[in-house]
């Protein structure tokens, strides 16, 4: 949700430099990277990968090899950047290309694929082109993504993803032609007395006995709630 300007952030194990990268370290990220599951997971695919942040978090977390793409050049090499100085750098792949590319070419199937995705549709473009490829669905639709997740997903493989509640309700709709289920689905309140603004949601090919959940990230301004200090905790230098 929230950007940060700074020229680097830095997580309890590993840092992010950022002042290439067009879409800086946010919530939405660092969400998406902490609740995700990896049970039985061994290969990871994360579309889209921008400063890295996911990859990393999930290379903190597990145990599995991680191939990362971004189709923004200087985005791509930061992130390449921020891996190499990480612990798990023998673990991360990243390549500069479109996953729609990179899926051509591609004969392995992961275990599970991660995206936190460009959502805006029909809206102002950013002036700066690579603000405008991280942010807007010209370069990565919800087809697209569902398309690439069908082809490199294992028959038992999960997507996982982070998307605005109107454009999150799209996608599962979209989500359901193209084979897929959620079977997991967490929402996001900022604060108590405000709507959802933000859902995480598992999907995969199997029908399983779905859950939905809702978390709230602050009791007041910079108040945080215990259950999202509990799910940020290893990677916050605050908690």
């Amino acid at each position: 949700m929230s950007r940060r300007s700074n020229p680097y952030f830095r997580f309890k194990q590993f840092t992010i430099f950022q002042d290439r990268c067009a879409m800086k370290v946010g919530t939405d990220g660092v969400l998406l990277g902490a609740w995700t599951d990896f049970t039985n997971t061994q290969t990871i695919l994360d579309i889209g990968t921008g400063t890295g942040l996911v990859a990393l978090m999930l290379a903190q977390r597990s145990t599995a090899q991680i191939d990362a793409v971004e189709i923004d050049e200087c985005s791509c090499i930061q992130a390449k950047e921020n891996i190499e100085l990480s612990p798990w750098k023998e673990r991360i792949k990243v390549d500069n290309l479109s996953v729609q590319d990179y899926t051509k070419s591609c004969s392995k199937r992961y275990n599970l694929i991660v995206s936190n995705p460009p959502f805006f549709e029909n809206a102002y473009k950013a002036s700066e082109q690579s603000r405008t490829v991280a942010r807007h669905t010209n370069f990565l639709s919800q087809v697209d993504l569902l398309n690439v997740s069908q082809q490199l997903l294992e028959k038992e493989g999960r997507l996982a993803v982070i998307y605005p509640t109107d454009a999150a309700n799209s996608f599962q709709k979209m989500a359901q032609e193209f084979g897929f289920f959620c079977n997991q689905k967490l929402f996001i309140k900022p604060t108590p007395n405000r709507s959802i603004k933000r859902i995480l949601m598992e999907f995969s090919q199997s029908q399983n006995n779905p859950s939905e959940n809702t978390l709230t990230i602050e009791i007041d301004r910079h108040i945080y709630t215990p259950e999202f200090i509990d799910l940020v905790k290893d990677f916050y230098l605050k908690y």
